[in-house]
């Protein structure tokens, strides 16, 4: 069993897998950029006990990140709880794909994750959805090399924003509202932010497919995706752990490395 962990800019989402992708837990912590390792630690440790899952047990750990000045806590963190040395998803990190970009070196982390995960269970081409503090699309072709992408703001980013730059609207949940066409302005925020976003991947996914000249499966996950994608018109796949799974299969390439500590 391994602990797989990605930080993100808004949320830390932490998980335990086996070699058979069976997921025993997920977990969300605040990505919290003043946080020490110490308390870092000891919130690892405790969702840990919260399952039962003794560190000993553990046999490594891998870790994807797009917030640097997190990354070496978190590391320091788990070697702390577990005695593992965690695998640092990076350049120089076996992953099985061919990254066709301009300079693969500054693809997210999390994107290639997402990648790799979704061509070991879904048919390519693929469409995938990453939504969380932005909302990330990349794509990869028929021959299963990752061709490049898309970045929106977040859907969480743009309600914030303007909420914050209109004075007369107050901050909503992000609730579907009973009907499209909004009779109120709380409903007619929710109907814009809910409705709008499903609309811009619909149009997107349009898009997409028409540039590779052929259908695509299309994969949604993260924090916000089951908000928004209920009420998208294409068919999308729901996969929550489509990251912890793409941890789990880089974790499993690379997995010849020591990682435990002497």
């Amino acid at each position: 069993m391994i602990l797989a962990i990605d930080i993100g800019n808004t949320n830390i989402v932490l998980g335990c897998l086996n070699s058979e992708e069976d997921i025993m837990f997920v977990e969300r912590l605040s990505t919290d950029r003043v946080k020490t390792v110490l308390e870092y630690a000891i919130s690892i440790k405790n969702v840990l006990e919260m399952y039962d899952i003794c560190p000993d047990s553990l046999e490594g750990a891998i870790i994807s990140s797009v917030v640097p000045q997190v990354t070496s806590r978190i590391k320091e963190s788990v070697q702390k709880v577990t005695g593992c040395i965690p695998l640092v998803v990076g350049p120089g990190v076996k992953n099985g794909m061919h990254i066709r970009m301009d300079n693969p070196a500054q693809v997210g982390s999390d994107l290639i994750v997402d990648a790799v995960a979704g061509i070991h269970q879904y048919k390519a081409p693929l469409i995938i959805i990453d939504m969380g503090t932005a909302t990330t699309i990349c794509v990869v072709d028929e021959n299963q090399d990752y061709i490049g992408g898309m970045i929106l703001p977040g859907v969480r980013g743009s309600l914030d924003s303007l909420v914050s730059r209109a004075s007369q609207l107050s901050n909503i949940s992000l609730e579907a509202p009973k009907r499209l066409i909004g009779k109120n302005t709380i409903e007619c925020m929710q109907s814009g932010i809910i409705h709008g976003n499903a609309a811009c991947l619909d149009g997107m996914i349009d898009r997409i497919e028409e540039e590779l000249g052929q259908k695509a499966t299309v994969l949604a996950t993260g924090g916000i995706a089951g908000v928004i994608i209920p009420h998208c018109r294409h068919k999308i796949i729901l996969d929550d752990a489509l990251l912890l799974k793409g941890l789990l299969l880089i974790y499993l390439k690379n997995k010849d490395e020591p990682r435990r500590k002497k």
